[in-house]
């Protein structure tokens, strides 16, 4: 029996190793189509034939608290996703903005920044707002929180935020080299064990070629999640947009790389929605990402193109769209507060 054929019947049977998933990295083109139609049957199985579709737009926006400044000026954003973000820069402005979003039937916001020095966000500021707005609305509260401290995940707790979108990296090198951060994987494991000691609903978000565009230690995130006890009901994966301005060099991932990583997923999480989040490359290969990802097994996907839309009907005539005013990051219990007519989506056409 050939390595490619015993790794397909293990991923099959549900015994695969983590040396199995290591040795399916290394699997060329030609050997990964019996994974993607495995994949692809195992999401239908589970979830059917539908793929959720997120667009956050006004009704979910994403907000800086800490306007466009960030002291870690990572190689691959250097303060770039900020400068996208609505800045509110103290606790009154949030609260009166969240009231206001509110009554304008908004759905929830993102509540995200740039790190301190240490990989912090300075929440603290803003948690009487939060809890406020929590007791007087319906919206659903996605916070971005880094690397926390007791307190602060105390308090997350008590405001009552929905969500903590929380990026799961277990690669030293990413944390020194990339984002300029003087910790290790301690660190960042006792944020997750401090999530969980009060409860707060986490969704483990992956960003896959952290390591200058390479596939790298992104299996060991992977594992840490499955052996960590969060359980979680999605987990987002976003993909390396080479950044332009670095000093350091960065390769350019494939739509095969992005896809690989969503297959492990896919096979170590087959209850477990996967979607594909808005931080991906873009350009010539936008759709191929998309395609690809699909292939292998997501269930939502966040602001996809028109012509991946249109070679799904094409190629899966008995797929079905759902979709949803919010960022993809939301659990099923809030969507029925994000649903969305295909009608009000003026930017696709089918």
């Amino acid at each position: 029996m050939n390595n490619n054929l015993r790794l397909l019947k293990k991923f099959e049977s549900g015994t695969a190793t983590w040396n199995d998933y290591s040795d399916f990295l290394k699997l060329n083109l030609i050997e990964l189509e019996s994974f993607f139609k495995l994949a692809y049957n195992l999401k239908n199985r589970i979830f059917g034939d539908i793929l959720k579709i997120y667009t956050p737009g006004t009704k979910f926006p994403a907000i800086s608290i800490t306007g466009s400044e960030c002291a870690l000026e990572c190689e691959h954003c250097n303060k770039k996703y900020l400068k996208g973000m609505k800045p509110i820069l103290n606790n009154f402005d949030l609260e009166k903005f969240l009231l206001n979003h509110s009554k304008n039937e908004g759905v929830g916001v993102l509540i995200s920044g740039g790190c301190a020095s240490d990989g912090s966000l300075p929440l603290l500021n803003f948690m009487d707002a939060i809890k406020e707005v929590k007791k007087k609305t319906n919206l659903i509260i996605n916070t971005h929180t880094g690397l926390l401290n007791e307190e602060t995940a105390k308090k997350l707790a008590e405001s009552k935020v929905d969500i903590v979108s929380f990026d799961i990296n277990l690669d030293e090198d990413v944390i020194r080299e990339i984002y300029h951060l003087n910790k290790n994987l301690a660190d960042y494991k006792n944020a997750i064990e401090l999530l969980k000691k009060n409860e707060l609903n986490i969704i483990p978000h992956i960003c896959i070629g952290l390591y200058y565009g390479k596939i790298h230690k992104e299996l060991e995130s992977i594992r840490f999640i499955k052996e960590s006890g969060i359980n979680p009901p999605l987990i987002v994966v976003i993909a390396l947009i080479p950044p332009k301005k670095s000093k350091i060099k960065f390769e350019r991932l494939t739509p095969i790389d992005i896809a690989r990583i969503i297959m492990v997923l896919r096979f170590v999480f087959p209850d477990t929605e996967i979607s594909l989040g808005c931080m991906r490359p873009r350009g010539e290969i936008k759709v191929d990402v998309e395609k690809n990802a699909i292939k292998a097994g997501i269930t939502r996907i966040e602001i996809p193109s028109s012509q991946t839309l249109r070679w799904l009907k094409e190629e899966y005539p008995e797929l079905k769209f759902k979709f949803y005013s919010a960022c993809c990051a939301i659990p099923v219990k809030f969507e029925k507060f994000a649903e969305s007519e295909k009608s009000d989506l003026k930017n696709y056409r089918f």
